[in-house]
């Protein structure tokens, strides 16, 4: 029992080195395998970026999106969209800005003295507040000429260049817009005399009916095209 064969130690070292050597071999397949699952669990985050960008297609939205982990781009997308604080935020910014705004009601239109150019008919369409708030107007006001029937002459008037500011206007005050075409008799223009000009305040529907007293203007044919300027303070420029 002392003394083992030579075939018998063959075999104890034979098993001793595969004991050995099962160890390191069991540790490195363990080390290959992680980096597989990490690799595995942000595939689907990835999938899901890069088909929410197709045409037409909304992040988060693809197919197989309900199998990426919560760590994906489709959570977040749906957290800030049903998030209740976020959108009774952005209602109370825009009733804020509703609750400002000077509306049809609260206001009179008139058309003040004209300022004639270089063959040019310039009238500020004056509106002014009179309600018994402090409330705002911002950008262009609509516009039209029609007959004693209501009923358009020429087309809608265009808006000239220029930068919307916001006109604060306490109980009484005014902000006017320039309302401006070239003179027919200059442009040869084929032209219709008004019974009124319409004028509708900026972002309201309702219309304001001012009398038109100063004769005939473009409505077709050469240079009849009727131009529109923003608001600013006052009744003219």
């Amino acid at each position: 029992m002392a003394h083992k064969s030579p075939s018998a130690r063959r075999a104890a070292l034979l098993v001793g080195a595969v004991a050995v050597l099962g160890l390191p071999l069991t540790a490195c397949g363990h080390g290959s395998g992680a980096p597989q699952r990490v690799s595995g669990t942000a595939a689907p985050a990835t999938g899901d970026t890069t088909a929410g960008t197709a045409p037409g297609t909304e992040p988060g939205t693809a197919p197989g999106t309900s199998s990426a982990p919560s760590v994906g781009a489709a959570p977040p997308k749906s957290t800030a969209t049903s998030a209740p604080g976020t959108a009774r935020h952005t209602g109370g910014t825009g009733a804020s800005a509703a609750s400002t705004r000077c509306h049809t009601s609260e206001l009179r239109a008139s058309v003040g003295r004209e300022n004639p150019g270089a063959g040019q008919e310039n009238f500020p369409v004056v509106l002014t507040n009179t309600s018994g708030r402090t409330c705002t107007v911002r950008g262009y006001p609509g516009a039209a000429f029609v007959d004693a029937s209501g009923r358009q002459l020429g087309p809608d008037p265009k808006r000239s260049s220029g930068t919307p500011t916001t006109v604060t206007l306490k109980p009484g005050r005014s902000a006017w817009a320039g309302l401006t075409f070239s003179n027919p008799g200059v442009s040869g223009a084929r032209t219709a005399k008004p019974a009124s000009l319409i004028v509708t305040p900026p972002d309201e529907r309702d219309h304001l009916t001012v009398n038109w007293t100063a004769g005939q203007v473009p409505v077709g044919g050469n240079a009849s095209s009727v131009f529109l300027t923003v608001f600013s303070p006052g009744t003219e420029p």
